[in-house]
């Protein structure tokens, strides 16, 4: 073996103890407590864990080194999916568990993210969605506008066991990290008080999880550059792109077979689609004629949920109720104010305003009361009298040039505290005029 071979075995076998070292399993508890998340199945919260923090660290990593460590069952969790369709399936590992997952991500990160491709951008240091949507407008920008959407059912429940090993031993040849690893994989799963053994699949809820499926679906990004295709992925959402429909198709339908007989994975044939760019929601964004929107599904959704934060029956009042719905608008539009068109996002506060208007309309209870309030809010008599008996039915009145006027844009930014985004003058938006037209 010569010198550098000697110092590379060297400096992989050290590894293992970098690992164990008190000082990572520090670090990781610390981004482990800042991450929070709920308790697995023993019950211990972090709060709790930190109480013997010194000692939990210094047992684990003795745990661990001396091979007398072995990882508890996750906690099985059900979430609705976006739109009602159907549960995604998460698991919870103990704290103690969540702790040494992101020590050996910590350490292994380094090594093995740069050797990933340039068109992968999920769950990967210094990247980010924003990037990827930028990088499928570049591509649909050069001509190839129809797109490949694939779809991987159930990807993280899986992912083989025996095949990621493999592809992690072309970057770790530590056999240690790699049987800590499979343990790892195979700790169980706990449903309804009984263990479920997990021959396939990587807890989607571990620290560990992203950086093991970007291992897996490493071997596709390497595939699609050999065949010289241009794609954009992000962990398992991925977009590969052709200048004609036929392509997109026979595309397709190679990439499919690689998927399922190499990689041992799953297409879903329902969801996985050929079609104009205009046509595909990627990360929640739709590229149309080369310019980045939000995508008319996501749109919707966004609609439904001020719908849900501004119920018309509630007793809360404005002011309290707006600060709800800023928390949830600032978050939102922190990330999709990546669209180009600032209108999208003044259509959803208008959204807004408008149905705190048809909550006040629906609290007067009465006509009589609500031309009270008009008037009391400086309408005129003939103009609130012909709104109020119009017979319109509440969300119609709520848009009406009385209540617009009786409680303006500057009354909500000013008396309810609204917050403004599509005014900030961002260097990627059109006018505020300008429209899209989403399909």
């Amino acid at each position: 073996m010569n010198k550098g071979k000697q110092l590379e075995f060297q400096f992989q076998t050290d590894l293992f103890k970098t690992i164990c070292a008190p000082g990572t399993l520090l670090e990781a508890f610390k981004s482990v407590k800042r991450n929070k998340g709920s308790p697995g199945i023993d019950g211990v919260t972090i709060e709790r864990y930190e109480e013997n923090l010194e000692e939990n660290i210094q047992q684990l990593g003795q745990e661990v080194l001396n091979w007398k460590y072995k990882p508890t069952p996750v906690r099985r969790v059900e979430i609705p999916k976006p739109g009602g369709k159907g549960m995604r399936m998460l698991g919870v590992p103990i704290v103690k568990d969540r702790v040494l997952h992101m020590a050996i991500k910590m350490v292994l990160e380094p090594i093995i993210d740069p050797t990933f491709s340039e068109n992968s951008f999920g769950f990967r240091p210094g990247r980010n969605q924003q990037q990827a949507v930028k990088q499928a407008q570049k591509i649909v920008q050069s001509g190839k506008e129809f797109v490949v959407d694939i779809d991987l059912s159930k990807f993280f429940d899986r992912i083989n066991h025996d095949r990621l090993i493999y592809r992690l031993k072309s970057h770790i040849n530590d056999p240690r990290i790699l049987r800590l690893i499979g343990m790892i994989l195979r700790g169980g799963i706990m449903i309804d008080g009984v263990k479920t053994p997990s021959e396939e699949g990587s807890v989607q809820g571990s620290p560990l999880s992203p950086l093991l499926s970007n291992v897996v679906l490493d071997e596709l990004d390497k595939e699609l550059e050999k065949r010289n295709l241009e794609f954009c992925r992000f962990a398992d959402d991925c977009n590969i792109f052709a200048r004609t429909q036929r392509g997109a198709e026979r595309i397709m339908e190679s990439i499919k077979k690689f998927i399922e007989k190499k990689l041992k994975l799953k297409v879903n044939e329902e969801k996985s689609k050929t079609r104009k760019s205009n046509e595909v929601k990627f990360l929640g964004m739709t590229i149309i004629e080369g310019t980045i929107a939000i995508a008319k599904a996501t749109y919707n959704k966004a609609m439904e949920k001020v719908k849900s934060l501004i119920p018309r029956g509630s007793h809360l009042p404005i002011e309290k109720a707006m600060k709800e719905v800023n928390t949830w608008y600032r978050g939102w539009a922190s990330y999709f104010k990546m669209t180009q068109y600032p209108f999208q996002l003044q259509l959803i506060e208008a959204h807004i305003r408008r149905r705190f208007r048809a909550r006040i309309v629906y609290q007067q209870k009465k006509k009589r009361n609500l031309l009270a309030l008009l008037l009391k809010r400086g309408i005129k008599k003939k103009s609130a009298a012909k709104t109020v008996y119009s017979n319109r039915g509440i969300w119609n009145l709520s848009h009406t040039p009385a209540l617009d006027k009786a409680y303006s844009i500057e009354w909500f930014v000013k008396q309810a505290g609204q917050i403004i985004i599509s005014n900030t003058l961002m260097k990627h938006w059109f006018e505020i005029k300008k429209r899209v037209r989403l399909t």
